[in-house]
């Protein structure tokens, strides 16, 4: 099973990045967990649009999610809500319209997310869930991962160092991967 993983946060030391790379390390045995940057991703522009298309970059990640037998991003929490450079990259894979049921459709997507703070990343989580609504992706709600005060939680090099967290994370993908096992098995019985 390869599940792809995406950051929000563009930045080196990200602590969602982090989390993601921890994620790939703990992954249960057959899961690949293959993590894809949003980095090179320009500012959506549908003059641009529609001159160019959509960028290389932002096909490459539509390839991916297309390939990928499930999504899992994780998300910072910026002023109680999503981050702007992951539904940037977002909004760019669901160009044009007319392929999103195509790479997003019926696709299974877990969220987790890691912050400094101590409210987590809650808020910012449920506000994805009218974009998943609307691109047809199918939530995964069996399980929740918010990871407050990153920064006692990973060291210097952003290895996750927390024994519980990395339980609960561990936990998570196993729960996640059985879903996307689940759906995988609907998607196949289902009439084409």
């Amino acid at each position: 099973m390869k599940i792809l993983a995406l950051s929000g946060s563009l930045r080196r030391g990200s602590f969602n990045t982090a989390l993601l790379r921890a994620a790939r390390q703990l992954a249960p045995q057959g899961v690949d967990i293959e993590i894809a940057t949003l980095q090179g991703v320009p500012l959506y522009d549908g003059d641009v649009e529609a001159a160019s298309g959509v960028p290389d970059v932002a096909q490459r990640l539509k390839q991916a999610v297309r390939q990928a037998s499930g999504l899992l991003i994780a998300t910072p929490e910026y002023n109680g809500s999503i981050p702007g450079v992951l539904k940037n990259g977002i909004d760019w894979m669901s160009r044009p319209a007319a392929e999103i049921a195509n790479v997003f459709g019926k696709h299974p997507v877990g969220i987790i997310g890691a912050t400094p703070g101590r409210a987590a990343t809650r808020l910012a989580q449920a506000a994805w869930l009218p974009v998943f609504r609307q691109l047809g992706l199918v939530p995964f709600f069996e399980q929740s991962l918010y990871v407050d005060g990153a920064g006692e939680k990973f060291d210097s090099s952003g290895q996750l160092t927390d024994a519980k967290t990395r339980e609960l994370l561990e936990r998570y993908l196993v729960s996640f991967a059985g879903f996307v096992t689940r759906m995988d098995r609907v998607a196949a019985s289902s009439p084409s």
